[in-house]
């Protein structure tokens, strides 16, 4: 069930319709999916690791792949002929394929992953190009016939020290 109704958004926006989209879906249930268990921590100012138990599995039987700002996780367990021979009293360790996907915000990139004691350790990044970064730019003063370049602070500096 639904609570916001984002069509009178869409009206007056412009670019912003994958935003609505995303949080359209995140309102809906994701279908009871609870396996793996996963952690999704902050390592630092602009980094993530996200942490997904996934214990039996190889690294060979593990598949990660990032496409537009969305991460795919898929684990396919390869039949192993040995455990058909065995008689299982109680089986609790899941060896069922897995897909889960995650959204990622605008320049994180998937930095590296490693499989280690059964937690499959996925190391994201944010990255922000050098030309979306905040920039500063100088004022120019015209004085006559000449243009004469004043940095921000001093035309600051002047503005406060004249009122």
């Amino acid at each position: 069930m639904r609570h916001f109704d984002f069509s009178p958004l869409y009206r007056s926006t412009v670019g912003f319709d994958r935003l609505f989209t995303m949080l359209d879906s995140l309102g809906q249930p994701e279908s009871a999916q609870a396996y793996p268990p996963y952690n999704i921590e902050r390592t630092g100012e602009s980094s993530y690791r996200i942490t997904m138990a996934v214990a039996g599995f190889d690294q060979n039987e593990i598949e990660i792949e990032a496409h537009r700002n969305q991460l795919t996780i898929k684990g396919t367990k390869v039949a192993d002929d040995s455990d058909t021979e065995k008689e299982f009293l109680y089986r609790g360790i899941a060896s069922r394929a897995f897909e889960r996907r995650f959204h990622l915000a605008d320049h994180v990139e998937v930095a590296g992953a490693s499989l280690k004691n059964g937690l499959l350790h996925i190391d994201l990044k944010r990255e922000i190009p050098e030309e979306l970064k905040p920039r500063k730019i100088n004022v120019t003063a015209v004085s006559g016939d000449a243009p004469q370049s004043i940095d921000a602070k001093t035309v600051d500096a002047k503005a406060i020290s004249s009122t």
